[in-house]
């Protein structure tokens, strides 16, 4: 299996691994069609081999050409690791500085099959959101990881290291950028060359940055989704009895199931992808599973009549069950669902992040590279047949809004009836979620707070998770606005709720929104419990890039800008450079994220809370301008 210790050590040459290939025990990312030229096949080779020596280039040529004509991509299988890959506790790393060896921590959470969407192809998320480019980038990473001082910078270009370069102790120990493309040339079809050829790659958010806490971050946001809808829509905070209608439970959409529970609702989610809807069965995400819509139809009415929460997995496609509601309404006049959304990948519809109704799930992996554009007609017009279900039930008094995955957008390109009426660029029929529900919270300072405790001891979470919520308890005592208060009881709510519902998957990790004021005083407070020992080992801060700071992202996170700068990049750039100088241990800036190549630019950093007096003003500044940069953006 190998250890920790051979995986720092540098690319396994003399001799090479063995070549075990696909594994069949874990999901894969969809076939690639980067429909490369000849010239631009050889080059996409000629990339791939520069990280290895001349000697093993007969070996591994073919086999990276065969790669390249099977799956669109050279992720050099050969070179995934045996070692089980999961998020060691800190001290196991063989490292020179504990920074490193926390980013190495967070790296193999990010590659854990219990968290990764598929971990062969080093995806974490969203269906093309890479940690890495090809494996050989990993085993360069961890190795330079392992030999870093606290004067040395590592720098990645897109996944691709190049190398550890002369720095100074207060200076970030890694800089990331993905996918920084000339805008001219930022088109999703010149990514699938780029990305076949190993020059450029789709981080998304935190998968690139290697920030992901698992869905648990995104059960946390649908949660304060659901509750606020509920109070914006049917004016109401107990949501017993009313229904949420979604998609998706691969990646982060696997979230919506448990938050629907936690929020009191009733939750039925579709995934066509029968894999993905076991692994949320299993985990217990899902309390129960059916490929029945007649079954579904049921289920919804016994939980509205008993006001019971409840979580239901369809197996199937989202277009059936959005028109058997129809059907239902048409023919008993019972509109049984309150609340829906989607949560496809639609920032990626025509590789896999949408499946469309007329054909099954495997038929459709393999159109979607044998006949691109029967598939994209297809998608299409799966579109246009859902936005049409949605209407009908929306006039009859059900609310939807887009969660930012880019459904209206790809609605409106398929020519579907979502147009606004006198609305600008960023406005459809149907509110993004920020707009209507969560952009008053960004405008507060509240976004996506997140820590992780590098011992891995759920002891040290227990602590952190009473640390939080006896903060947010102090800072409501000394007297906060009324909309304020209620987003901190909502955040300490949900850390018991959290813990009860053992939303842990991979490294022991907690999210909650929080404000200025919050998000410094609990990582000063837990700095200070590191200090104490009252927490064994270091612990890392980060956030969601979705933040009232760190994206700009026209159809999303600025949706709610209207004074014409919601296509500008200025803040997104801006908290990047700004988090680098103020004391973070990492950053990262990124083209696309939650809604799509070349629709936005997100950054994020990862900060190390050592229990040093040093970390502790790292903490004070950076959050303050992690933060601030979005406040004043907003009201500015």
């Amino acid at each position: 299996m190998g250890s920790l210790k051979e995986l720092c050590a540098g690319l396994p040459l003399k001799p090479l691994p063995s070549n075990h290939g696909r594994s069949s025990r874990v999901s894969h990312a969809p076939v690639r069609a980067p429909n490369l030229s000849r010239d631009e096949e050889k080059l996409a080779l000629r990339n791939a081999l520069r990280y290895f020596i001349p000697e093993v280039h007969e070996v591994l040529a073919p086999e990276f050409a065969q790669e390249l004509r099977l799956y669109g991509h050279i992720y050099m299988y050969r070179f995934c690791p045996q070692l089980e890959i999961r998020a060691y506790p800190i001290d196991e790393y063989p490292c020179k500085t504990r920074q490193a060896a926390a980013i190495m921590h967070m790296i193999m959470n990010n590659l854990d099959p219990l968290v990764s969407q598929f971990p062969q192809e080093l995806v974490t998320y969203g269906g093309n959101g890479q940690v890495f480019s090809n494996w050989a980038q990993f085993w360069l990473v961890m190795n330079y990881l392992s030999e870093m001082t606290e004067e040395q910078t590592l720098v990645m270009y897109s996944g691709h290291p190049m190398g550890l370069f002369p720095s100074h102790r207060n200076a970030p120990r890694l800089v990331i950028t993905n996918g920084m493309v000339i805008p001219n040339y930022s088109s999703r079809e010149e990514y699938e060359k780029m990305f076949a050829m190993g020059v450029t790659m789709y981080g998304q958010m935190t998968a690139g940055s290697y920030c992901y806490i698992g869905p648990q971050g995104i059960v946390h946001g649908t949660v304060l989704t659901i509750l606020n809808a509920g109070r914006r829509y049917l004016g109401q905070d107990d949501l017993g009895g009313k229904v949420f209608v979604s998609s998706g439970l691969g990646g982060m959409s696997g979230a919506q199931a448990k938050a629907a529970v936690i929020a009191g609702c009733v939750g039925v989610i579709a995934e066509v992808d029968e894999a993905a809807l076991k692994k949320r069965h299993q985990q217990g995400w899902l309390m129960e599973i059916t490929n029945s819509l007649d079954h579904c139809i049921t289920q919804i009415r016994e939980a509205r009549k008993e006001k019971t929460s409840l979580s239901l997995g369809y197996h199937g496609n989202v277009v059936d069950l959005w028109e058997r509601l129809v059907r239902e309404y048409d023919v008993t006049g019972d509109l049984l669902v309150d609340l829906g959304s989607d949560q496809t990948s639609c920032h990626n519809p025509f590789s896999g992040g949408y499946y469309p109704v007329q054909i099954g799930f495997q038929e459709a992996n393999q159109m979607m590279w044998t006949d691109k554009e029967k598939f994209r007609n297809l998608v299409q017009e799966s579109l246009r047949r859902q936005v049409a279900a949605i209407n009908r039930l929306s006039e009859k008094g059900m609310f939807f809004w887009d969660y930012g995955n880019a459904f209206l957008l790809e609605a409106k390109r398929a020519g579907s009836d979502v147009e606004k009426s006198g609305g600008g660029k960023t406005e459809f029929k149907y509110p993004s979620y920020v707009q209507h529900i969560m952009g008053d919270i960004f405008s507060l300072g509240f976004g996506p707070f997140r820590w992780v405790c590098t011992s891995g001891d759920p002891r040290d979470l227990a602590a952190t998770d009473e640390i939080a919520s006896s903060v947010l308890e102090g800072i409501i005592k000394q007297g906060v606005s009324k909309s304020v208060e209620q987003q901190y009881n909502d955040n300490i709510r949900w850390i018991s709720e959290a813990a009860k519902h053992n939303l842990v998957v991979g490294s022991q990790a907690r999210i909650l929104y929080s404000d200025q004021k919050g998000r410094i005083s609990i990582a000063v407070t837990i700095n200070q419990a590191v200090a104490e020992g009252k927490i064994k080992a270091p612990v890392v801060i980060s956030r969601d890039h979705h933040d009232v700071s760190g994206t700009d992202s026209p159809f999303r996170e600025t949706s709610n800008v209207y004074d014409g700068s919601a296509f500008c990049a200025d803040m997104a750039v801006q908290n990047f450079v700004g988090d680098s100088f103020r004391g973070a241990t990492w950053v990262s800036l990124h083209n696309g994220g939650g809604v799509g190549w070349g629709e936005v630019t997100n950054g994020g950093f990862g900060l190390v809370l050592d229990g040093s007096e040093e970390a502790a003003e790292r903490a004070r500044m950076m959050l303050c301008w992690d933060v601030s940069n979005g406040v004043s953006t907003n009201e500015s």
